[in-house]
């Protein structure tokens, strides 16, 4: 059913109303009760569409369809930039931790049992 746009030339009040074809056209506003309603012209109908989707895609020539399809193929192996084969063993490299050099830790050697005796008895 087409959505019609009206106006009351007493009050302002504009509002849509679904008729059908066949339906006489509205007179008296809806707010005011007066008798001064105007139908506005427009295209008088709407289209819904309902299901999974309508796209301006779908409906294309033959030839743009296949201009395209060449176009995106030539554009594949630009895109394309690595193209060695992943081994097992470069995927494990990647998962295992880095190697850290540690640096040796070194303990002071022990002072010679001598002069550790010595500089613990006090000089007279």
């Amino acid at each position: 059913m087409p959505t019609y746009d009206y106006v009351c030339d007493a009050c302002d009040h504009a509002f849509e109303e679904w008729q059908s074809f066949h339906d006489e056209e509205l007179t008296k506003c809806p707010a005011c009760k007066k008798k001064k309603l105007r139908r506005l012209m427009g295209t008088g109908a709407t289209i819904i569409f309902k299901g999974s989707g309508f796209y301006e895609t779908d409906y294309r020539k033959e030839s743009y369809k296949a201009a395209e399809k060449a176009d995106s193929d030539a554009a594949k192996p630009a895109e394309k930039t690595d193209t060695t084969p992943a081994t097992p063993a470069a995927t494990t490299d990647k998962k295992a931790e880095p190697k850290v050099e540690a640096t040796p830790v070194v303990a002071p050697a022990p002072a010679p049992a001598s002069t550790a005796s010595k500089s613990a008895k006090p000089k007279k």
